[in-house]
C-alpha cells in the first residue's frame, strides 16, 4: 500500500469529505465543489481508496437507463488523516513549475 500523500488536490478533496464524513459522495459532485478536474480527481479517489482512507462502492442509478456510479466516503482512518491535514495551510501555487521568470 502506498503512503498517503498530501497534495493540494488531495487536501481539497479531504476537506470536502470532512464537512460530512459519513455522507457518500460522487466524483462529479466532488469535482464541482473542489474545482479538481476529472483527470486528477479519479486517480486521487482511487489512490485514497487503495490507501484505506476512502470507502468506495457502486451505487445503482436513481433513474432508469442511467449507469451505476461509484460513491465514496471517508473511513475512520481517512477522517483522522483529513483532520491532521486540515491543520496545515493549503498553498495556492501560481504558474507552472520550472517556468522561467522574465528578466
Amino acid at each position: 500500500m502506498r503512503t498517503a500523500n498530501a497534495s493540494r488536490q488531495t487536501r481539497l478533496l479531504l476537506a470536502e469529505f470532512s464537512d460530512q464524513p459519513q455522507a457518500w459522495r460522487y466524483g462529479y459532485e466532488l469535482s464541482k465543489a473542489t474545482g479538481v478536474t476529472s483527470g486528477t480527481l479519479y486517480p486521487a479517489l482511487a489512490r485514497l481508496s487503495d490507501q484505506g482512507l476512502l470507502e468506495a462502492e457502486w451505487r445503482a442509478a436513481l433513474e432508469p437507463g442511467r449507469p451505476a456510479r461509484h460513491a465514496y466516503r471517508l473511513t475512520p482512518a481517512g477522517l483522522a488523516f483529513a483532520q491532521a491535514q486540515a491543520l496545515r495551510p493549503i498553498s495556492v501555487r501560481r504558474g507552472r513549475r520550472n517556468e522561467e521568470v522574465p528578466a
